[in-house]
């Protein structure tokens, strides 16, 4: 992969014949088998992805300051291979098996107690997947999360499988723009939670750089401008990955409104975004082997992201 090849142009790892091996590996042969033969998946990934293998060493430079060692990529890589497995077990058993602790949960509460919804950013990081299993704990808390479905075909499918009513949930985000601001708006009428991740933007979203990890970074805008729209509670969730079948989901509030003033949007979008990369970084520097962008996030190539469009949201009511 160039330094310039857009996230969304790499294939999707394994195809549906893997996924499927997986999930039969899963769930007749337990999360113990399923967890040894991680490792020599994880090194067949590390040896045949060498972009994805370069982007890890790149962003774990910038975590520690100094070139990882070949284990410490091999360790990146299997946090992903292992939170991957664990979506499969999360969707088919909900919490059964896992410790998952939750800060911040109360806050989440005081957000919606008066029935108006609440915007969920979280980021890929962790399992956004355990945030789905408290739902066994809080059955009143319905979830709706923004997903493109069309970038990982094979793991929606298989996903799906697992649990239907979880991808009935799913307001499909490679809909066109009008479409997916209208079911999050109709989700937020009815009380519901809309989680969408906030730090990576698709090929083609507007972008924005913020500071993120020693040097500018583009963080796509669309979130912020659906709050704008929405005017509903703003948290941040971050479900960070401790190893084994630990996990732990943090919810932060972010703004109880969102307010991007129509003819200033630069230095307010501007804010926001660092304020998101700063608390992206802060976790990241908690559990370093949770971020999962396996592709030039900064654009080392000089590559400038898009200057924002002034008219961008008016679509959906901004």
């Amino acid at each position: 992969m160039s330094t310039n090849e857009h996230w969304q142009s790499r294939p999707e790892g394994g195809g549906r014949f893997a996924m499927w091996l997986i999930r039969a590996i899963a769930l007749y042969g337990g999360r113990r088998l399923g967890r040894i033969l991680l490792y020599p998946i994880t090194f067949y990934f590390y040896v045949r992805r060498a972009p994805e293998r370069k982007a890890s060493k790149q962003y774990l430079q910038r975590v520690f300051g100094k070139p990882p060692m070949p284990w410490q990529v091999f360790r990146h890589l299997h946090a992903y291979a292992a939170t991957t497995l664990d979506r499969i077990f999360l969707l088919a058993h909900g919490e059964k098996g896992f410790e998952i602790e939750t800060v911040g949960l109360e806050m989440l509460d005081r957000q919606l107690e008066f029935g108006r919804g609440a915007l969920l950013f979280g980021s890929h990081q962790g399992s956004f997947e355990a945030l789905r299993a408290i739902g066994t704990r809080r059955p009143d808390l319905l979830l709706r999360v923004v997903l493109d479905k069309q970038k990982t075909p094979a793991m929606t499918e298989l996903l799906e499988a697992l649990a239907p009513e979880v991808g009935a949930y799913v307001i499909d985000a490679s809909r066109d723009g009008t479409s997916i601001a209208l079911a999050m708006a109709e989700a937020c009428q009815a009380g519901q939670l809309v989680a969408m991740l906030a730090d990576r933007g698709r090929g083609h979203e507007v972008l924005r750089r913020a500071p993120f990890l020693g040097s500018p970074a583009p963080f796509p805008v669309t979130p912020w401008l659906m709050a704008h729209t929405l005017q509903v509670p703003v948290m941040l969730c971050f479900g960070l990955y401790l190893g084994g079948n630990r996990y732990r989901l943090v919810f932060e509030p972010m703004a109880e409104r969102v307010h991007i003033p129509r003819h200033d949007r630069g230095p307010a979008l501007d804010a926001l975004i660092a304020a998101y990369a700063q608390r992206l970084e802060h976790y990241i520097h908690l559990a370093p082997y949770n971020w999962f962008n396996f592709f030039d996030f900064w654009q080392d190539d000089g590559a400038a992201a898009p200057a924002i469009d002034e008219t961008a949201g008016e679509h959906v009511g901004a």
